[in-house]
């Protein structure tokens, strides 16, 4: 096709959609000026390209109309799948309990849902209802991260408008007043604030169970050009950040498909071994975490290094051997 006859055809339906009683197939002849068969033409690609078009009937005259702009029917209507998946995932964040997330994501929902036309909504809610029902997350035993609304929303606040914040941090022995540059959040079993305090360089991490009092204060400090939270985050095995380790596990033949599956961390290398067994390398600190992990492994792994990790290990396996023998 021409482009001087897509373009035509582009203004006539441009045209159909803003006209309130529709164009006779004469109509469009003329305003194209075009014979009778080739509007037919025209009419049938208009058809094919715009299923909601309109034939009203007016005096055995049939006129053609198109009931919204152009642009709205380029705009793809969500599927079911897609509102099942975002509902899923406010449920999945109310089932623990992270309040704030879940509420954004029940917003969206809203908004996508209001702005649908009434015949969709129609259509999409039983298949919507019926994903939702039949899909579900398996139920997993931990701690759950616990940072309200409100507060995540100022921490929001001041990421994007550059601004530190103020606040009472309490731990289990203290309770101290912090001014830190937000750089980030990071989300796991708890929920971190991300950033250095008042005139130091380094970023730590910062509990927001733990935040009390928190206000906006002042410009903040940005984060170096280089500086990436995911490369930061991705630097520890769990979240705390301390000296990286050059880790080396083994996993056995019994074990290996399972193990294969696991994303231990972001660097990791994963080799098979002639007896079936899988070897695992990756560099990262947090070996307390690493060494809670790896219990729930049992004998199916071997630590190969380093060897503080591998004594981590021995010792929890003995302090729990010790809790739990008769007396």
């Amino acid at each position: 096709m021409r482009k001087e006859k897509l373009a035509d055809i582009i203004k006539l339906a441009r045209r159909l959609s803003i006209s309130a009683e529709g164009m006779t197939l004469d109509d469009i002849a003329s305003y194209m000026q075009v014979s009778r068969r080739t509007a037919e033409r025209v009419r049938d690609v208009l058809q094919d390209a715009f299923p909601g078009m309109e034939v009203l009937t007016d005096e055995q005259k049939h006129r053609f109309r198109l009931p919204l702009s152009v642009k709205d029917h380029f705009i793809n209507e969500p599927t079911a799948d897609e509102m099942a998946a975002l509902r899923h995932a406010q449920v999945s964040l109310e089932q623990q309990q992270a309040t704030g997330r879940a509420l954004l994501l029940s917003s969206l929902y809203q908004k996508i849902e209001s702005i649908l036309r009434r015949p969709a909504r129609a259509r999409l809610d039983p298949d919507i209802n019926a994903l939702v029902l039949a899909e579900g997350d398996a139920m997993q035993a931990g701690p759950r991260p616990t940072a309200d609304a409100a507060l995540l929303s100022t921490i929001r606040h001041a990421l994007k408008a550059g601004h530190a914040l103020h606040f009472t941090y309490k731990s289990a022995t203290a309770a101290k007043e912090r001014t830190v540059s937000p750089w980030g959040l990071l989300y796991g079993k708890a929920y971190y604030l991300v950033g250095p305090m008042q005139g130091v360089a380094t970023p730590v991490l910062w509990r927001l169970d733990r935040l009390h009092d928190v206000t906006e204060v002042g410009p903040a400090t940005p984060p170096p050009e280089d500086w990436s939270l995911q490369d930061f985050a991705s630097r520890s095995f769990g979240v705390w950040q301390n000296k990286q380790y050059d880790v080396a596990l083994r996993f056995s033949p019994a074990a290996a498909m399972d193990a294969r599956r696991f994303l231990f961390h972001p660097s990791q290398t994963m080799t098979d071994e002639d007896d079936g067994s899988l070897h695992v390398t990756f560099t990262a600190s947090g070996l307390h975490e690493m060494a809670y992990h790896l219990f729930t492994w049992g004998k199916e792994v071997t630590i190969l290094a380093p060897t503080e990790l591998r004594a981590l290990l021995l010792e929890m396996c003995q302090n729990v051997l010790t809790a739990n023998t008769p007396q």
